[in-house]
């Protein structure tokens, strides 16, 4: 059954013209939750293969302009609205983000989206820990990007550190939910945080590292194992 979902996504992607399943994902997200329209600006953080970008370009119109980041190149999208940026986001300065979007070095985002997850080990502990690390990373990377009312939407892995995760988020923004969208795959561990209306007062604050940092992977796992 869960081979059958799976293939019943793929084949719908290929069908509509989308680059990956993840696409129905964002879509589910947004018609229950309302967070894109028409004109918005919209930052993608790990955005390849540029599905969740072809459903922002059809959201936000020609009036919008969206702007991807992600380590990989991705191929050009089309519009001259829809710019992609391939970089670190640890180390892409907020000025390159919003100069490559060709947008005024005052403009926020209105939309912060983050599909973004570690290379897995398939060690759960380790990979819980590196998706926090990046749900962190993207956190903070709004506190200068993300204007006031705006929303954000990012993924991370169930875990041990994923309710604390959850409780941060709340302290910047108004309403906060989790989702797992019908596309997911039932064996992955992937939830959605949806923050609403960031507050005009909203600090971000980060965690302390774990002491010790994240488990290590054990000495005798592989990866095809």
């Amino acid at each position: 059954m869960a081979r059958e979902l799976h293939d019943h996504w793929f084949k719908e992607a290929k069908r509509e013209g989308y680059r990956s399943r993840a696409i129905y994902k964002l879509r589910e997200i947004d018609q229950k939750r309302k967070l894109l329209s028409p004109g918005d600006v919209v930052l993608d953080c790990g955005c390849a293969p540029g599905s969740w970008m072809q459903y922002v370009g059809e959201r936000i119109g020609d009036r919008g302009v969206a702007i991807g980041v992600d380590l990989l190149d991705v191929t050009p999208l089309p519009g001259g609205n829809m710019h992609l940026l391939t970089g670190d986001l640890r180390e892409v300065d907020d000025a390159l983000i919003l100069e490559h979007a060709g947008l005024d070095p005052t403009r926020r985002f209105d939309v912060v989206l983050s599909d973004m997850a570690p290379n897995t080990t398939g060690h759960r502990d380790t990979d819980h820990h590196r998706s926090m690390g990046l749900c962190d990373l993207v956190l903070q990377r709004t506190g200068p990007l993300l204007r006031s009312g705006g929303h954000l939407v990012m993924k991370a892995f169930e875990g041990t550190n994923f309710q604390d995760l959850v409780r941060r988020v709340h302290l910047c923004f108004d309403e906060v939910r989790t989702m797992r969208p019908v596309a997911s795959r039932s064996v992955s561990r992937e939830m959605f945080v949806v923050a609403m209306h960031r507050r005009d007062d909203a600090e971000i604050t980060l965690p302390p590292p774990p002491s010790g940092g994240p488990p290590p992977v054990p000495e005798d796992w592989s990866v095809g194992r």
